[in-house]
């Protein structure tokens, strides 16, 4: 009789069971916006990335960062940035719970943030199954699962850094057109007014030389 097909089957379908999405948000900020995010098991990791992908702000404001406290279910502070336009980072979760992530806008401005988070996390619950040929096995898969996990979410960050940089190089365009207008403004009324003082100047010489 065989059963190690059966126990296979239902460890590797276990296994797929366990996967969790990648958790990604685009918002508007004005001051000052939490998300909060569950883990189910201490000691997993907690990947995280943010990008601010544009400010709502006049031409001539170039200051577009934002600040991130991450802090645990028992309001111990995790992690802290200041002033960023884009951070990619991971933790691990020293207790299990609600993780709050809470953005602070400093500028005048709303801005719109891309957030991303995920837990890595691998977990397989078979009594039956305690075969040590199946070890190796389910320790390749947890690797897999990591890597698709990673793949996906640096695809992600990178999607949002690329946007970011498409509407940074617009701004710039932007910026140097309006520049490149007012210089043109300036040096043609510029050329007006030499031409208008040279020709009162002729005006005046000639009528002097008549009298």
């Amino acid at each position: 009789m065989k059963t190690g097909a059966p126990d296979f089957k239902f460890i590797v379908i276990l296994a797929l069971l366990s996967v969790q999405a990648v958790c990604g948000i685009r918002f508007v900020i004005d001051r000052e916006e939490c998300f909060s995010h569950n883990v189910e098991y201490e000691g997993d990791t907690i990947h995280a990335s943010f990008v601010v992908i544009k400010v709502d702000a006049s031409w001539h404001y170039s200051r577009d960062g934002v600040d991130l406290v991450v802090k645990g279910p028992s309001g111990n502070q995790i992690q802290d940035f200041r002033d960023k336009t884009s951070e990619k980072f991971e933790f691990m979760a020293h207790e299990k719970g609600l993780h709050r992530f809470c953005f602070t806008n400093r500028s005048p401005y709303h801005e719109t943030i891309d957030f991303d988070v995920f837990t890595g996390h691998f977990a397989y619950y078979d009594q039956h199954a305690k075969d040590e040929h199946f070890n190796p096995l389910l320790e390749q898969i947890s690797k897999l699962e990591e890597a698709l996990y990673n793949i996906q979410f640096e695809q992600h960050w990178l999607e949002a850094q690329t946007e970011r940089q498409a509407r940074v190089n617009e701004a710039m365009s932007r910026r140097a057109v309006y520049k490149a207008f007012y210089e043109s403004a300036a040096l043609i009324g510029a050329s007006i007014l030499q031409v208008y003082l040279l020709r009162r100047l002729f005006e005046r010489k000639l009528g002097t030389s008549r009298v």
